[in-house]
């Protein structure tokens, strides 16, 4: 599968909730939607991608039993236009989740906040210093 002027594309493996996740992200993302999905017999993911602000991810549900959670060593670094929008995604994305750097501003981030979501996915959320 191929996608236009993407060569690297991010694919994340869930562990039985990788639709319930992708539905999350499109609602809660400009820009966004489900592109694809193969189920397997029983109902789990196969085979996904979905788009979020014009970027494709790839993603699985993982069917071995073994338990590969995600960490925030590896991290999705979202680059925000407005305070709202910065706002609304740390507020949903934390939901449920839980908060590793609260909202506040940096030298080099007018607001900055990093979270966990309930799905394991580690969010940095960037609005700019102007």
């Amino acid at each position: 599968m191929k996608f236009p002027n993407q060569k690297i594309t991010t694919f994340l493996m869930f562990n039985g909730q990788a639709e319930e996740a992708m539905n999350f992200y499109t609602s809660i993302f400009q820009e966004s939607e489900i592109n694809h999905i193969l189920h397997q017999e029983g109902g789990s993911v196969l085979h996904a991608t979905f788009t979020l602000n014009g970027q494709v991810f790839m993603c699985i549900d993982n069917n071995n039993e073994d338990d590969h959670p995600f960490t925030p060593a590896i991290s999705l670094f979202v680059s925000c236009t407005t305070e709202d929008e910065v706002e609304m995604l740390f507020e949903k994305l934390s939901f449920e989740g839980r908060v590793l750097m609260p909202l506040c501003s940096l030298p080099v981030s007018k607001k900055f906040g990093w979270v966990e979501d309930r799905f394991g996915i580690s969010w940095q959320l960037n609005l700019p210093q102007e």
